[in-house]
């Protein structure tokens, strides 16, 4: 599952465009907070993503994101040109065979090879028309998906929806968010050239009513839960559009911690809830928020592009300042597929553990405590930021170093304090 929010710069407070993206993958399936290094490739280089091999090309970007512990690929990333990209699984109707593109493998390709958001596209549509998606995406079942993304710069982001190698691309005009259910109507702008002719082709689709409607052609919802992405699509366009204007890097955290009408703190549901499935997804044995990230997306080169990690679910853990030219503490890439106390993944998924045994009880102290830490990282943030504007590299890096000793810190804190709790 995922979420994924845009704000463009008109609808912030500060005129800074927003990404923020929540991973839901397999409760228990760690992820990494890592970067990757700009790089220079030879000519005729070859690059192995998950299943497929491609040609590399001569330069990639530099990438601060998250991933599995066992993926190539991303679930959700910044580079160095300011370009940001998550994606989400869709349901259509095309079979995907057992070896392809993975959803994250496009993320990454796109990060490391797009300076803006309008060439993230085209490399994502080009190489999924070459190469085709498939292959699973787990790691212990055998399940291809395709895929949602949405893709966003300083100025401009896009909604990029397919089935295979087909696809549909549609421009957000001021906020616009994704879920796991393909939207994308007839009102898309660019899409693959057989996008229509396939889909009436296949009997999906009439001639005579001209432009496909993709979601309507192409989506299958055989076997979906009817509640798994309505209701999510909903509350987030609803959250966007009431901050509208006015809308920041915190309030967009907030999004991804939202629980409906109980906010911050869960409330559990029954499976045939049509608000079973929420922002802060807590779906245990199927999928839980396992990692977040809220980007800011300055124009101003000028100006450092905070990246806000958060590693587990955001309504009981928090987001730390990461920047793509600073670096990620090695701390944060720790962790595979057992329990590590070593691994910062590992303990915030003890933390949530703790807390569940009383909801009630546990949540709002817990909350409270990483509200602290927030507000008060944020204002160091801003100050640094502002001290950084020449050679940064270091000063952000200083910063960054102490932001994740305090996070964890306040982690393993939290995580005693509340599993001595009877």
């Amino acid at each position: 599952m995922c979420d994924s929010l845009v704000a463009l710069g008109p609808a912030t407070k500060d005129g800074i465009s927003l990404f923020a993206k929540n991973s839901d993958r397999p409760p228990r399936e760690c992820q990494h907070v890592v970067r990757l290094p700009a790089a220079r490739h030879p000519p005729r280089a070859r690059v192995r993503c998950q299943y497929v091999e491609l040609e590399q090309v001569r330069e990639t970007a530099a990438v601060l994101g998250t991933r599995p512990w066992w993926l190539w690929g991303l679930e959700q990333g910044v580079n160095e040109h300011r370009v940001a990209i998550g994606n989400e699984t869709v349901f259509a109707r095309e079979p995907l065979g057992a070896t392809g593109l993975l959803g994250m493998d496009l993320v990454r390709l796109g990060l490391e090879r797009a300076r803006t958001a309008s060439e993230a596209v085209d490399v994502i549509t080009s190489l999924l028309e070459r190469h085709g998606q498939g292959g699973s995406g787990h790691v212990h079942v055998e399940w291809p998906y395709h895929n949602a993304f949405l893709i966003a710069d300083p100025h401009a982001a896009w909604i990029v929806e397919t089935s295979d190698r087909h696809w549909v691309v549609r421009r957000v005009t001021s906020v616009g968010n994704i879920s796991n259910g393909l939207a994308v109507g007839a009102d898309w702008e660019r899409g693959a050239a057989d996008v229509t002719a396939f889909a009436v082709a296949r009997g999906w689709w009439g001639a005579e009513h001209g432009p496909v409607d993709f979601a309507a052609a192409y989506a299958d919802d055989a076997g979906v839960p009817p509640n798994l992405c309505g209701e999510r699509r909903r509350r987030a366009a609803e959250l966007l559009t009431a901050g509208e204007h006015d809308l920041t890097a915190a309030s967009m955290r907030a999004i991804l911690r939202d629980h409906y009408e109980t906010g911050a703190p869960h409330r559990p549901r029954a499976f045939d809830d049509p608000r079973f499935f929420s922002l802060c997804m807590h779906a245990d044995p199927l999928d839980n928020t396992t990692a977040a990230l809220v980007a800011r997306l300055p124009a101003d080169p000028m100006v450092p592009a905070t990246v806000w990690v958060c590693l587990g679910s955001p309504c009981t853990g928090a987001f730390t300042a990461c920047y793509v030219e600073a670096g990620v503490p090695e701390v944060l890439a720790r962790g595979g597929a057992e329990p590590d106390a070593g691994s910062p993944w590992w303990r915030m998924r003890e933390l949530l553990t703790q807390v569940e045994r009383d909801v009630a009880r546990f949540a709002p102290r817990v909350r409270e405590r990483w509200d602290v830490f927030e507000s008060g990282l944020a204002r160091e943030a801003a100050r640094v930021e502002d001290e950084a504007r020449g050679a940064r590299a270091a000063l952000l890096g200083g910063f960054v170093e102490r932001a994740v000793a305090s996070y964890l810190e306040t982690a393993e804190a939290l995580v005693r304090e509340i599993a001595a709790s009877a």
